[in-house]
C-alpha cells in the first residue's frame, strides 16, 4: 500500500504531481551539470522571495542574486558531474518539496584534478500557473566523521 497522502479530500492522490515535481528536479540537475543559465531561467520562480544556499556561501534571496550564484559557479569551474540520489518528493496543494543527496565531481580547470564532494538538498517547488517551479534550493555537506560509538551517544 502506498503511504502518500491525497493533496486535496477527496481529488485523489497527488501521484501526477510528484512525477512533476521529480522531472524538474532531474532538470535542475541537468541544468547544473551543463552549466545552463537559461535552463535555469526557466526551472525558478522569478521574484524577490526565492532563495538559495549553496555549501559553503551565505543565504541568497531573490531571483536576481540566485540567478548570478549560478553564473558564478558556472564561469569559475571547468565542468561538473551531478547526480541526484534517493529523490523524494512530497507534494501539499500547489507546494512542493524533495529531498536527495546531491553526488558531485567538480571540474575547477584543466590542469588539476576533480574534486568530490556529497551533499544533502533540500529544493522547494510552487505550482505557478500549470507549471512547478524551484523557489528555494539548500545544499549541505554530507558529514564525514566516524560513526559515533553507543557510548559517546548524546543523552
Amino acid at each position: 500500500m502506498d503511504a502518500r497522502r491525497p493533496f486535496e479530500a477527496g481529488a485523489g492522490y497527488a501521484f501526477d504531481d510528484e512525477s512533476n515535481v521529480e522531472e524538474v528536479n532531474d532538470r535542475f540537475y541537468r541544468a547544473i551539470e551543463e552549466g545552463d543559465l537559461s535552463a535555469m531561467e526557466e526551472i525558478w520562480l522569478h521574484e524577490d522571495w526565492v532563495k538559495c544556499v549553496h555549501p559553503g556561501w551565505e543565504l541568497i534571496v531573490g531571483w536576481e542574486g540566485v540567478l548570478e550564484s549560478w553564473r558564478k559557479i558556472f564561469e569559475n569551474t571547468s565542468g561538473m558531474r551531478i547526480s541526484a540520489s534517493c529523490p523524494r518528493a512530497v507534494v501539499e496543494g500547489d507546494f512542493a518539496w524533495l529531498i536527495c543527496t546531491e553526488n558531485l565531481v567538480i571540474f575547477l580547470d584543466h590542469s588539476s584534478a576533480p574534486v568530490s564532494a556529497a551533499t544533502v538538498a533540500t529544493n522547494l517547488f510552487f505550482r505557478h500557473g500549470s507549471e512547478w517551479r524551484m523557489i528555494h534550493h539548500h545544499a549541505s555537506p554530507t558529514p564525514s566523521s566516524d560513526v559515533i560509538a553507543a557510548s559517546e551517544t548524546i543523552q
